[in-house]
């Protein structure tokens, strides 16, 4: 096997140390229920969400099922308040913070952390256009950006990654494949990065979602129309009967050895140069008052283990696909053929 310069360790088969997040709600009446958990053997490298160029797996969640996804961040304020709202609703949601954001604000990192959300990458600066890079910058895109999300959280994260502006690339797919690490596009674009009027947020997104029925959600907590929507967004989903399903991984991932030390050096140092700062800034620890929480029982759990599948265009792999079947003449050999696919597509998933 030939170890690529970045990889100071290898993925190995590490379970998450920090467990299952707790499942517990101060206001139960305001709950937004949570279906079930999705845990995703990240292993080989699948990739989930129909917004793609390339072919991806197959929908995993069911009618009504949504997945809150959250980029770009943190922001100190707009995030807090993101994870206030989704702490109101009981929800829990997927991050994927962009590194050199991640290292500047650790604390909201490990608030994030500490709410038992799941965080994974989005690259260390956000290229709006991966495919322009050579491959050996798209790597080091992804690597340091898990390294300092990694350092920031100082908990292990998930093998998770988004494109930035959902600009997917051939060769970072396979790169990610390799790395064992899952891809994460989405079903539904909520738009907040060009609508600033709030209610038009609202009523934009509780439309697609209903359109489309189920889906992974897309929005950005670096964005303040965003923080003021969510709360009537998440009331919507509850009165239309919409279930949250929280993404979770069966492995963490091993940051590259070399990044991860250098950047939790670097945020070590500056942890020690702002410790005798008051806390009018962000970077401070802020006291909550702690409330009673009400424990709930931990939904079930469906594990998702996909097999590997090459990298390919969405369209050639479904042009390739409906010629195979045309070719075949008799209602019986067709069947066969869409049963196979289908079972070669479909990821293995069981439910606890």
């Amino acid at each position: 096997m030939v170890r690529h310069p970045f990889f100071i360790g290898t993925i190995v088969a590490t379970a998450i140390a920090c467990g299952q997040p707790a499942y517990a709600c101060q206001n139960p009446n305001d709950a937004l229920n949570t279906s079930r958990i999705v845990q995703v053997d990240a292993s080989n490298g699948p990739m989930y969400g129909r917004i793609s160029r390339f072919a991806s797996e197959p929908q995993f969640l069911r009618s009504k099922e949504i997945v809150l996804t959250f980029d770009d961040g943190p922001s100190p304020r707009l995030t807090r308040s993101i994870l206030a709202t989704l702490a109101k609703y009981c929800a829990k949601a997927t991050f994927f913070p962009v590194g050199r954001m991640a290292m500047a604000y650790p604390q909201i990192m490990q608030e994030i952390a500490q709410q038992g959300h799941t965080i994974g990458g989005h690259t260390w600066s956000h290229p709006n256009n991966m495919r322009r890079l050579a491959i050996k910058s798209i790597e080091k895109q992804i690597e340091r950006g898990f390294a300092a999300v990694a350092a920031a959280s100082q908990q292990p994260i998930s093998p998770f990654f988004r494109f930035p502006g959902l600009n997917d690339d051939g060769r970072a797919l396979r790169y990610l494949q390799k790395r064992g690490i899952a891809t994460f596009s989405v079903d539904v674009v909520s738009d907040d990065s060009y609508i600033s009027d709030v209610e038009e947020l609202v009523q934009t997104t509780l439309s697609r979602i209903k359109q489309q029925g189920r889906g992974i959600l897309l929005f950005h907590d670096i964005k303040s129309v965003t923080a003021e929507a969510l709360p009537q967004i998440l009331e919507g989903l509850k009165n239309a009967n919409f279930n949250i399903v929280h993404l979770t991984s069966k492995f963490t991932l091993v940051p590259n050895q070399t990044m991860h030390e250098r950047l939790a050096k670097k945020l070590k140092s500056k942890t020690k140069q702002t410790a005798t700062l008051s806390l009018a800034g962000f970077q401070g620890t802020v006291r909550v008052r702690e409330e009673p929480q009400l424990r709930q029982t931990a939904p079930p759990v469906t594990h998702l283990a996909p097999e590997r599948r090459k990298v390919e265009l969405a369209k050639l792999r479904a042009k390739r696909v409906r010629n195979l079947i045309e070719t075949i003449d008799g209602r019986a050999w067709t069947s066969i053929i869409e049963h196979k696919k289908t079972n070669a597509a479909q990821p293995s998933e069981t439910t606890n």
